[in-house]
Order: C-alpha cells, then sequence, then structure tokens
C-alpha cells in the first residue's frame, strides 16, 4: 500500500486464473487456504482508496516524463559510464535504476546530499551485495554494484532532478574508477 501513498501493512495480489501458489502464512484457511490470520479491515478500506485516487491521478504522465528526462540527462553527462537496468519503456513512471560503470554505488550514495535513494530494495538497505532482482535479470556484477534506484514521488519537480544530476557529475568527476579506490 505505501508504494502508492496508501497504509504500510497492506497489499493486494493478483492471481490469474489457472495459477496455482502455494501460502505462505500457514494456519486457518483464510483467502482460500492462501493465508492464515484476520486481515485489517481498516487497511484493506485503506489500500482500495489509495489504489482509486492512483487509478484517478494524472500524476504517473508527469513522473514518466520527469523520469525519461533525468534518464536522458544522466545519459548525457556520462555516456557510456551509465547504463539502464531495465527495459527502456516498459517500467514503471516513478522509478529508474541505474549503474554508474567502474563505481559502487554505496560510496555514490554516501556523497549525495538531501537525495533518497536506494541500491536494492528498501528491505536490503545497508546490504553491500548487488540487488537479487538485477541479479536475476542478468545484470552483470560488477556493472550491478555500481546501481542506484532512484524513486520519484507526487512532490519531484525538475529542480530537484537537476540537483541530483548536477551532484551526480561533480561526485563522479572527482572519483577514481572502482578498481582504483579498492
Amino acid at each position: 500500500g505505501h508504494k502508492l501513498y496508501g497504509p504500510k501493512g497492506i497489499g493486494a495480489l493478483y492471481i490469474r486464473d489457472g495459477v496455482s501458489i502455494d501460502s505462505l502464512v500457514h494456519g486457518a484457511s483464510h483467502e482460500a487456504g492462501r493465508r492464515a490470520g484476520t486481515e485489517s479491515a481498516l487497511l484493506a478500506v485503506g489500500l482500495g482508496a489509495a489504489c482509486e485516487l492512483a487509478r484517478r491521478d494524472p500524476c504517473a504522465e508527469r513522473l514518466g516524463e520527469l523520469r525519461d528526462g533525468f534518464w536522458q540527462r544522466l545519459s548525457d553527462a556520462f555516456g557510456e559510464r551509465v547504463v539502464i537496468n531495465g527495459h527502456l519503456t516498459e517500467r514503471l513512471p516513478n522509478t529508474l535504476n541505474v549503474s554508474f560503470v567502474g563505481q559502487q554505488s554505496h560510496e555514490i550514495l554516501a556523497r549525495l546530499e538531501g537525495v533518497a535513494a536506494s541500491t536494492g530494495s528498501a528491505c536490503h538497505a545497508g546490504s553491500r551485495t548487488i540487488s537479487g532482482v538485477l541479479a536475476a535479470m542478468g545484470i552483470d556484477e560488477q556493472i550491478a554494484l555500481g546501481a542506484i534506484r532512484f524513486s520519484l514521488g507526487r512532490g519531484t519537480d525538475q529542480a530537484q532532478i537537476d540537483r541530483v544530476v548536477d551532484q551526480l557529475v561533480e561526485i563522479l568527476a572527482a572519483a577514481p574508477p572502482a578498481s582504483e579506490s579498492s
């Protein structure tokens, strides 16, 4: 839920007809035997309201345009020293995952001021191993070690993106390649 400005602690799972899944939480047979325990009606209503607002919110198009402009600025600034992780067009409008080739993402993040970004999913924050998602996508380990995930939100504007790019240009101009800094 919190990924779309809804409450934490609730989510939805769409299961296509004919697909069988195993229960993750065992015990009683709630939800057709898929999950034990009592769900919070309040959280479910909050998730539903957040989904309805997200469906009507024109923000997704604006965020997609900001994300694409962000990628273009990074590409212009760094050329082949930055690569996009994932499909160029089939992706979330609010997320940009890029790798800075020859760099260690945690070192870049440590120098970014006033920027909330991540080297992986929130549940693996602080880990210096490559993202399991990037590994499953077949991203080379050396490329994945330079990966940073930037998430944009309703309040993100062009000036903020410009500040991030300007900081990255300054940081990477002073940073030796990872092989020299090890």
